[in-house]
């Protein structure tokens, strides 16, 4: 019987078990869990706190999922070495894990800068867990003002999720725009009016660089009280597991399209991996939910000596804000690197399609972004624009634009 340890438990955890279990009823699988808490949709945290959701509809598997999948779930535990030699993953609590195949499943965490003085701020809190989430449910009320640290998506997130339950909250960022990281200056702008309208305050170009108790002392040497402190300056992917035995990392722990990682038989899945974004043709960290639910179900498969491959990542966000909905996906070229943008632009709607050497290799939708899963499965899949209608899909994203072929190969034959 094949032994498979799996350290992580969140979304790309759950495709290495449904991958190893599509191959392997038998094997013995066991599952490291940091968190003390089953699998769950770490971007329903925000819903959580806005009473959108509760704890068991955050579930991303049935309560009996481990029990079906003849799973072992270590809760509260990490996992600090593999011993590859040995076949062996040391625990926290210094017990130890024999595996014949093992997956690195261990996402991101949040960076926190050295602040000065952040060590006399009583109340402040993350924004990436569970957990995370819960403490700073337990420390707001009506009368808190808020400063959140970060403009990109989790401190957005949770400026949503808090909004309504407090007094005031301010978001400061050193960019010049909210969410720099994913949309540019036209969209972003649109996205910032929207929060604004609904009583979030921005402080752009412009970050603490200290505190003094319930004081933040900012770059341009302005000052700003708050109550409740929220650090969503960035996370980073967490690799040393990996990087302790020689495999190769960057950014995330480099990973091939089998998920495997540069040391034979070692594999790795999810937010902690570095992997080609095929928009781009470059080697990035996708730290998504689709992406990590499919490396990791591909890694489940391989580990058992099977031959799957992901070789379709791409990055994808989808996120609204107080009913302003907005995606991208992919990567935008300018003219200058032979691309061409197409343009839609209305009150509050922005369309920006990209395309380069006759294929679609990138979108950012503002508004409006009703069945943008199809230009998805174009950037995925890679059609060349010339297969099909595309001057019909730049103004209404249909199937009918396809020749009957490509709908098949995308669509899983409905036409």
């Amino acid at each position: 019987m094949k032994r498979y340890v799996i350290i992580g438990n969140g979304v790309a955890a759950t495709g290495c078990i449904e991958g190893i279990r599509s191959v392997d009823s038998d094997g013995k699988i066991t599952v490291v869990s940091e968190e003390d808490h089953a699998v769950y949709c770490r971007p329903l945290i925000s819903y959580y706190l806005e009473g959108k959701t509760d704890l068991e509809r955050m579930n991303y598997r049935p309560a009996d999922f481990y029990e079906k999948n003849g799973c072992t779930v270590l809760y509260g535990r990490k996992a600090t070495k593999i011993d590859n030699e040995a076949k062996l993953v040391m625990l926290d609590d210094g017990s130890r894990l024999p595996f014949d195949s093992v997956c690195v499943a261990t996402g991101s965490s949040t960076f926190v800068p050295p602040f000065n003085g952040l060590d006399t701020v009583e109340k402040k809190f993350s924004f990436m867990t569970l957990d995370d989430t819960l403490a700073l449910e337990g420390a707001i009320d009506k009368d808190s003002r808020v400063l959140i640290i970060g403009a990109g998506l989790i401190g957005l997130k949770c400026a949503e999720g808090i909004h309504g339950r407090v007094k005031s909250i301010t978001v400061c960022d050193l960019a010049d725009r909210i969410l720099s990281s994913i949309l540019d200056t036209d969209c972003a702008a649109i996205v910032q009016k929207c929060l604004e309208e609904n009583g979030i305050k921005f402080r752009l170009s412009d970050t603490a660089v200290g505190f003094d108790h319930n004081t933040a002392f900012m770059k341009s040497g302005r000052e700003i009280s708050f109550d409740v402190l929220v650090l969503a300056v960035g996370v980073r992917a967490n690799i040393s597991l990996a990087k302790d035995i020689g495999a190769e990392v960057g950014r995330g722990i480099v990973v091939s399209e089998r998920m495997e990682t540069t040391v034979s038989g070692i594999f790795a899945a999810g937010d902690c991996t570095e992997g080609e974004d095929i928009s781009c043709k470059k080697r990035r960290v996708l730290a998504i939910l689709p992406n990590a639910f499919m490396q990791g179900r591909c890694a489940g498969v391989n580990m058992t000596g099977g031959d799957a491959k992901f070789d379709k990542a791409i990055p994808m966000n989808s996120i609204g804000f107080f009913g302003l909905h907005a995606m991208t996906a992919g990567s935008y070229y300018t003219a200058d690197e032979g691309g061409e943008c197409y343009e839609e632009k209305s009150d509050g709607k922005l369309k920006r399609l990209y395309t380069k050497d006759g294929y679609l290799v990138g979108f950012m939708l503002i508004g409006e972004t009703e069945r943008a899963g199809i230009y998805t499965s174009l950037i995925r899949e890679r059609v060349p624009l010339d297969t099909l209608n595309f001057e019909l899909l730049k103004k209404i994203p249909t199937s009918a634009a396809f020749l009957t072929e490509n709908r098949r190969k995308i669509f899983g034959g409905v036409v």
